[in-house]
């Protein structure tokens, strides 16, 4: 899910500092089956229908959607699966060395392949950290074959994701004079279905759609949900700065909001918007 991040207004400022190994090992532990896995799997269902013979898969992260992508799609079809994040990068080659799939560093908005080279462009839950969506928009465009597919994912808004919602709250009652905004201002910002369709036509792209997908979220424990979001995600920086010495205590009390809301073993809907369109 890396990918070129406006941090402090600069275009990619801090970008690869936000997920070292020790935090890309945490998101592979704990967020990828409790948030990215379920949308893997309908991401998958949705890129089998086009039967690309060539994938590329922008901000993979550690590769959640490549390994639904690769259990799914023929054996034959090549998918190559980039991120900005080498750290990432190391986490989810090391987890999927299966022939025809490969690794490489890239960044969306400058895309290091010739035009025409792949049917199907997918990025799962990446493009909300794009500083400039039309321009990576027009990359994914500019590699695809003509009738090749564009296929990515969003977070909806956070008032629609229950355990995102949860933790945000409570990170607000630790520091309710400044409170970790990094949920609001990146990841839950980009929902607007009208304003995403208008970007993909703007872009080139025909047969544009943008759908609502709902699905329910579930962690073995609260704990999982709380070391996820506090400590797999840059999220870790925000709180550490404001309070370094406090992340055991505020993870525990995170976890304990999120048991007494959602249970020992926790359960909470999730809302996403899957996006479309085809290069003429």
């Amino acid at each position: 899910m890396t990918a070129s991040i406006d941090i402090e207004g600069g275009a990619g400022a801090g970008s690869l500092a936000l997920f070292p190994e020790s935090v890309a090992d945490l998101y592979e532990t704990f967020l990828v089956p409790i948030l990215f896995e379920p949308y893997a799997s309908e991401m998958a269902i949705i890129a089998e229908r086009s039967q690309p013979g060539s994938v590329l898969e922008v901000a993979a992260g550690t590769g959640a959607l490549t390994r639904a992508l690769r259990a799914r799609l023929d054996p034959a079809t090549e998918i190559v699966a980039t991120d900005l994040s080498q750290a990432m990068i190391d986490v989810g080659a090391s987890s999927l060395t299966l022939s025809r799939t490969h690794w490489m560093h890239a960044d969306a908005q400058d895309l290091p392949f010739a035009p025409s080279m792949f049917d199907l462009v997918v990025c799962q839950f990446g493009v909300m950290f794009f500083p400039d969506k039309p321009k990576a928009y027009g990359e994914a465009k500019r590699v695809l074959r003509s009738g090749g597919h564009f296929l990515f994912s969003t977070w909806d808004s956070l008032e629609a994701n229950d355990f995102a919602r949860c933790v945000d709250e409570c990170l607000g009652r630790f520091f309710p004079s400044d409170p970790p905004d990094f949920f609001r201002r990146l990841p839950y910002s980009y929902f607007d279905p009208d304003l995403i369709k208008a970007q993909l036509t703007a872009a080139g792209f025909d047969a544009v759609s943008c759908d609502r997908v709902e699905l329910t979220s579930v962690a073995a424990t609260a704990r999982d949900v709380a070391a996820a979001f506090c400590q797999g995600t840059p999220l870790r920086g925000e709180i550490e700065q404001r309070a370094p010495e406090r992340m055991s205590e505020i993870v525990d009390q995170v976890a304990e909001r999120v048991e007494s809301r959602y249970g020992a073993r926790p359960s909470g809907g999730m809302s996403a918007l899957i996006a479309a369109g085809r290069a003429p």
